[in-house]
């Protein structure tokens, strides 16, 4: 980037404690170096900087999720779309990466064994997962040049709110040495409206924004993202589906999966 600022890491790590960043707290986080760069070191600076601004008390999180269309290796297997900062995070030493074979995460600190420890195939992103454990721990989300629609948390509250829509995907694990395909049930749309978290949170001062690097930077708390998502969710269980006609082939599979919505029609009582 020609002519951008390039930050130290103590600099990154003052304006993540800025923003909010607890020390010994457990920090979720998606980002774009893209947005973020340049920054001293790149991505492993951006890395030190993190787990610099968590210490050595705390616990950070990132999303290695994979396509499923091969046996997952925590150990080898590459992240699928994640980015440069997360590929390369959970290759460091002493970080721990879970072991569903389409949507792991790693962690390394005081909280990483239990983040990263088994969990139920399906649904891959619900309580009972690496992001509803940082829901469970009380940890905060940071978003590095990202919005909510990559936030993970949000299907957290998916689940918890029990949503009328499901997709099955095909999904290649190892059961006694051998490959086998087993169909994993998840919330899964095009995610763009997880944005409309930006303007209830805003709006209930549950998120604090700022710059990182050179990149725009919002942190909320797993709890507070997932309550308001879920209350929005109550009332309108459709909220996060792009509505009818705008050609979302995504979303479109999700309204299929409810009952009369597949049907082209409406399901009872279901606002959007």
């Amino acid at each position: 980037m020609a002519g951008a600022h390039e930050p130290s890491v103590s600099q990154v790590v003052a304006e993540l404690r800025e923003l909010g960043v607890r020390q010994g707290g457990v920090l979720l986080v998606h980002t774009s170096f893209r947005a973020v760069r340049p920054i001293e070191g790149g991505p492993l600076g951006l890395i030190r900087a993190l787990r610099a601004a968590v210490g050595d008390d705390g616990t950070l999180v990132m999303p290695t999720m994979t396509d499923g269309q091969s046996v997952f290796d925590p150990r080898s297997t590459p992240s699928c779309a994640m980015g440069i900062t997360a590929e390369t995070f959970w290759r460091q030493p002493g970080v721990l990466r879970s072991g569903h074979p389409g949507g792991s995460f790693a962690a390394v600190g005081q909280h990483a064994e239990r983040i990263c420890a088994p969990q139920p195939l399906s649904p891959p992103h619900g309580p009972d997962s690496p992001p509803g454990r940082v829901h469970e721990l009380g940890g905060q989300v940071l978003l590095l040049g990202v919005t909510h629609a990559e936030s993970t948390t949000l299907h957290v509250a998916e689940a918890i709110a029990r949503v009328p829509y499901s997709v099955a995907h095909p999904c290649v694990i190892e059961v006694d040495g051998a490959a086998r395909t087993e169909m994993i049930h998840e919330t899964d749309h095009c995610c763009r409206r997880f944005r409309l978290a930006d303007g209830w949170l805003r709006e209930r001062g549950l998120q604090r924004e700022g710059r990182v690097g050179n990149a725009h930077a919002r942190l909320c708390g797993a709890r507070d993202l997932v309550a308001v998502a879920v209350q929005h969710l109550a009332v309108s269980p459709l909220v996060f589906l792009c509505p009818r006609g705008e050609g979302c082939e995504a979303c479109d599979m999700a309204r299929a999966s409810v009952p009369a919505e597949g049907a082209g029609g409406r399901r009872s009582g279901t606002r959007e």
